[in-house]
């Protein structure tokens, strides 16, 4: 599933694996977008597979003219070895495959997907992995309606190394909610509306004891800039990416780095021709 850009794979032994999920507003894959640009991560590779619809384009990550000509597609891999910390960019959805039982049927090739990323997690050696996702905010509760929009998703393994650092930081853990909102009687689970792949990472790497934290926020579908640069700040309480630069909560100043792509993020504007 992972190839290299050199000729032999790199050593992530002890690495942290961060990624997002294809989620509501794709707010975690712009907190990636900020995270590989801000640290200025370096491409070590890509995942091939035939779960994600294929897609290439420019390097987003462009900061000359001579290296915005290089060429990404839908899922790579960067790494920053002075810190320990390797990302994986999604760009793509997962592909849709229909199958005729009794009437067509449609699923995503999502489940395989996570399978095989949990496979090479293990394989490569990753000490943890964090996902950064979003969920609907029209669908909280009156509780989650009154309280922070972020939430946060803890493996069994995972509980034992962080459960103290993040009781420090007062975080809110995510609730569960009943699976059949409809049915007053039905059971309590985690839910994650518009999570995307979310839900299946948590629940697979639970079954295989990987360490895993999902960090997530509600949002509505928009510009969802400001969600990204919460959701990355989010991160840095706890992974300190960053360094404070000023002991003043109050002060506020943006470290993080937009990447060059996001200038045609809502496109390129209208032509002025029209007018």
């Amino acid at each position: 599933m992972f190839v290299p850009c050199g000729e032999s794979a790199p050593d992530l032994a002890g690495f942290t694996l961060l990624m997002p999920a294809v989620s509501v507003g794709n707010v975690g894959q712009l907190a990636m977008d900020l995270i590989i640009s801000t640290l200025n991560m370096s491409k070590i590779g890509y995942f091939y597979t035939d779960c994600l619809v294929p897609m290439v384009g420019n390097n987003p990550y462009a900061t000359t003219e001579g290296n915005s000509t290089e060429l990404s597609i839908n899922a790579e891999v960067y790494s920053l070895p002075s810190r320990k910390l390797v990302a994986l960019q999604l760009r793509s959805i997962f592909i849709k495959i229909f199958f005729l039982f009794s009437q067509w049927c449609a699923k995503y090739k999502s489940k395989p997907f996570c399978e095989k990323l949990l496979s090479w997690v293990k394989s490569s050696g990753c000490a943890r992995v964090i996902v950064l996702s979003s969920s609907h905010s029209y669908q909280r509760n009156d509780l989650q309606l009154r309280s922070t929009p972020f939430r946060y998703l803890l493996t069994p393994s995972m509980q034992k190394s962080v459960q103290n650092k993040i009781k420090s930081l007062n975080w809110e853990e995510m609730e569960k909610s009943r699976c059949i909102p409809e049915i007053d009687d039905s059971e309590f689970c985690i839910r994650i509306p518009g999570g995307g792949i979310t839900k299946t990472l948590y629940d697979e790497s639970c079954s295989k004891e990987i360490q895993m934290a999902v960090l997530l926020k509600f949002v509505s579908e928009g510009d969802n800039i400001p969600d990204a640069l919460g959701l990355v700040e989010y991160l840095n309480e706890w992974l300190q990416i960053l360094k404070p630069l000023s002991d003043d909560p109050t002060v506020s100043a943006s470290r993080w780095k937009i990447p060059s792509s996001w200038r045609l993020l809502f496109g390129s504007g209208l032509p002025p021709a029209l007018f």
